[in-house]
């Protein structure tokens, strides 16, 4: 049994975001007094009273706004409830019931969910005469002030005691998952990509730049494997504004936990600087990568462009040149079942570890080709090659003078490994260790 999802669906502007972030124990999600700041479902994990649940903030339901944002907003908000185990209805006391309101509460009461309806910005206890307004929904009423959580400690103990037995290995399960985040610049299609591969609309898919906002983890279950797919928001190379910066620290953070990356491209637009430095960062955090470029399906003459970006990836992102290549489609659904494989494949060689025979011969190898400079007068000695490290792979060259490598000696003996293990897709990281020194694993 998975952990019980607790959404949380009102009107906008009612404190919703508040909310979670008070349940999430940190900023996760964007506050900010613009309607539809929150789009897609926000998920967290969290702990009360010895249970694990998720809790998942949504969009602001605005029913019979036709608005193209606020119409994908209310689509996300409704697929919320029917995975959802318990809903909090959260409403504005200081505004009182709405018609609004009364709208939503009918709309909950057909999905035949558990709902909870919960006043929000009661502040004390002299506010709390205020709920009595939203008896006229017909059900239990609780207060709260998510922003100084007054009576939130009551409102949590009552959440947990109206949901259903929680799993005590669903949590286990979701940290062994490989994490991959789905990172580009904006509009490239990535969240139109995570939707495809998932089969169902999971993520606000939308033409105008910008829409992701928040990373998104989602669980995909693809021949009985399963992934954690983190979607992100398009990073964009200067910050302009609150929300801008907010979705390229998150896009960031995303980025630092997971194992590997699908660096999205838009094939019609070229390989510009944004996705340099998106790939750049990539490499810095030494993550594994496979670079997608999306939206074959807009391309003119395929041969010639796939020719044309293969050249411009050796030359641009000459570092990642051991990735793999894909092209692909999010809405024409071209080619995406090829991304598993290249997954498994990115993934398995970053944990490969390689038999220290093997690393003995190529240490023989490599130096009867190219041996280490003199420093000082001193002859440099190479006398092991042992690998320390995985996830991403990494090597120690012991010497007795390390000081007398630089990094190009390094780079060399990186070059090396590669030719002999492909390790496609990943970091190698060669570091120089001295001799007697005791070798930790990392």
């Amino acid at each position: 049994m998975s952990k019980p999802i607790i959404a949380i669906i009102g009107r906008p502007n009612v404190g919703k975001s508040t909310l979670f972030n008070r349940m999430a124990g940190h900023r996760k999600a964007i506050v900010e007094e613009v309607e539809g700041v929150t789009r897609d479902r926000n998920y967290s994990e969290i702990e009360w009273g010895g249970r694990r649940l998720l809790i998942a903030d949504t969009g602001g339901l605005l029913p019979g706004q036709k608005d193209i944002i606020f119409e994908e907003i209310g689509r996300q908000t409704m697929l919320a409830v029917e995975e959802a185990d318990l809903i909090v209805h959260l409403l504005d006391a200081q505004a009182g019931l709405t018609a609004r309101d009364e709208a939503i509460a009918g709309m909950l009461r057909e999905s035949g969910k558990k709902v909870l309806w919960v006043a929000n910005k009661i502040d004390g206890p002299s506010k709390e005469p205020l709920i009595y307004d939203f008896y006229r929904l017909g059900g239990e009423v609780l207060p709260v002030s998510a922003s100084n959580g007054y009576m939130y400690e009551e409102l949590m103990d009552r959440l947990i005691s109206m949901l259903p037995p929680a799993s005590p290995t669903e949590n286990e399960i979701l940290e062994s998952l490989p994490r991959i985040a789905v990172i580009g610049r904006p509009n490239t299609g990535k969240s139109t990509l995570i939707n495809s591969l998932l089969t169902r609309e999971r993520l606000v898919v939308s033409p105008v730049a910008g829409t992701t906002r928040d990373s998104i983890d989602t669980v995909c279950t693809y021949y009985k494997k399963k992934y954690m797919f983190v979607d992100t928001a398009g990073i964009t190379r200067k910050a302009g504004g609150a929300l801008e910066h907010y979705s390229t620290a998150r896009a960031m953070k995303a980025l630092e936990r997971a194992d590997m990356a699908l660096i999205v491209i838009d094939a019609s637009a070229g390989i510009v600087a944004a996705d340099q430095k998106i790939a750049g960062m990539v490499y810095d955090y030494k993550k594994g990568a496979v670079f997608l470029l999306n939206k074959w399906d807009l391309v003119e003459d395929p041969d010639a462009a796939f020719k044309r970006l293969g050249e411009e990836l050796r030359r641009k992102l000459w570092f990642f040149g051991h990735a793999p290549v894909l092209t692909t489609s999010g809405t024409a659904r071209k080619r995406i079942t090829k991304v598993f494989p290249l997954i498994d494949s990115v993934l398995e060689e970053r944990a490969r570890t390689v038999p220290p025979a093997k690393l003995g011969e190529l240490l023989r190898d490599a130096l009867a080709e190219k041996q280490p400079p003199v420093y000082h007068g001193k002859r440099v000695i190479a006398s092991s090659l042992v690998q320390i490290g995985v996830r991403p792979p990494v090597f120690a060259l012991v010497l007795n003078e390390p000081a007398g490598i630089n990094e190009q000696y390094l780079k060399y003996f990186e070059k090396k490994l590669r030719e002999r293990f492909p390790f496609s897709g990943t970091p190698v990281i060669v570091v120089k260790k001295k001799s007697g020194m005791k070798t930790v694993r990392r």
